[in-house]
């Protein structure tokens, strides 16, 4: 089965946030196809964003190749992230996270921290 690319202008990564997905995709069972960027509803902006390692392809996923991974995301998920920038901070003393950026503007509150943390590290 053959999925539809990710467009650059869909979903972009950093050069930090490859190499840790990278550091990560190393560490994890061969049977892993890559990493999910996944939207769920809820959080005070509508929908909260989360990354998580999957073994799985479905038929509407659409994937992004970098050097050593893989980056997934499902039809659903890409209307609400299209346009993101995944980056990965690591200000020391155990405080590292991949940040997601350039989220679209939703309905309603939006209190500035919501969905800026993904799932994998």
């Amino acid at each position: 089965m053959t999925q539809a690319a990710l467009a650059d202008n869909e979903l972009t990564l950093t050069s930090p946030a490859q190499g840790k997905m990278a550091e990560l995709m190393s560490q994890v069972e061969d049977s892993v196809q890559g990493v999910r960027v996944f939207a769920t509803p809820g959080g005070c902006s509508g929908v909260s964003f989360g990354m998580t390692f999957t073994d799985q392809l479905n038929d509407d996923d659409r994937v992004r190749e970098y050097e050593g991974i893989r980056v997934i995301v499902d039809s659903g998920t890409l209307e609400h992230i299209r346009g993101v920038e995944i980056d990965f901070i690591d200000g020391g003393d155990g405080d590292a996270r991949f940040v997601f950026n350039n989220l679209q503007p939703a309905s309603g509150g939006g209190c500035g921290t919501c969905g800026s943390q993904g799932g994998c590290s």
